[in-house]
């Protein structure tokens, strides 16, 4: 499970990143929404532990923001703020959970495994429609006009995240991450030949989006205007 950790109390961010990693959890950190905009438009992460008030962008504001914006990670708000209402507010701006501080590791770690039992079908309960083609995620399905064919779960876990980052560059660790998980032992190549796999799906519907290699980073979904 990858964790993006939002704070920016260093100390915070040190003792809890630690104690995380050594849960076995992937942690990356971040002091402030501005640094965290870019990590979370990535999809790369399972869960985000956001603090509620930092400087310039708050926790509130970020949450909100990410959520207009169609990404719909998991998000535990850490502050100190414990009144009824300040939950009410984090829980209506669209978070999943809300834990005071100071906290007890241990009810931090139930309410992230609590998450993690989670089903997150409803994420996957519409079509994505991108360019000239549309994409069911639940029958495994691409399709342009008329024409379609059915996606491997490895093909369509990767048009999907695509699919909600066109016109990004989306390094080749975090597809690989994203696509296989964190903790799997996968070789690069594994990535090229489902790249390959997904060109010729497209190809075979004669969609106009093309997958295109960035060279020494990744890859990146290019849309073409119809």
């Amino acid at each position: 499970m990858r964790i993006l950790l939002v704070d920016d109390d260093p100390r915070l961010c040190d003792s809890l990143g630690f104690t995380l990693k050594e849960e076995g959890f992937q942690v990356d950190v971040c002091s402030d929404s501005e640094d965290a905009l870019p990590w979370i438009r990535q999809n790369a992460h399972d869960l985000i532990l956001l603090d509620r008030m930092m400087p310039g962008m708050d926790g509130i504001s970020l949450l909100k923001k990410i959520r207009a914006e169609g990404y719909f990670t998991p998000v535990i708000l850490l502050t100190a703020l414990g009144e009824l209402t300040d939950k009410v507010i984090g829980l209506e701006s669209g978070a999943d959970d809300y834990i005071v501080k100071p906290f007890a590791f241990p009810e931090l770690l139930a309410r992230i495994h609590s998450i993690s039992r989670r089903p997150r079908n409803f994420e996957a309960s519409e079509n994505l429609n991108v360019g000239d083609i549309s994409f069911d995620p639940v029958r495994l399905l691409l399709s342009r006009g008329q024409a379609s064919c059915s996606l491997s779960k490895k093909e369509a876990s990767l048009l999907e995240f695509f699919l909600k980052n066109p016109g990004q560059t989306l390094p080749r660790a975090v597809l690989l991450s994203r696509v296989w998980g964190p903790d799997a032992e996968v070789e690069d190549g594994n990535l090229d030949n489902y790249i390959h796999f997904l060109r010729k799906r497209l190809r075979s519907v004669k969609s106009a989006i093309e997958v295109k290699t960035v060279r020494g980073i990744g890859y990146r979904l290019e849309v073409a205007d119809v």
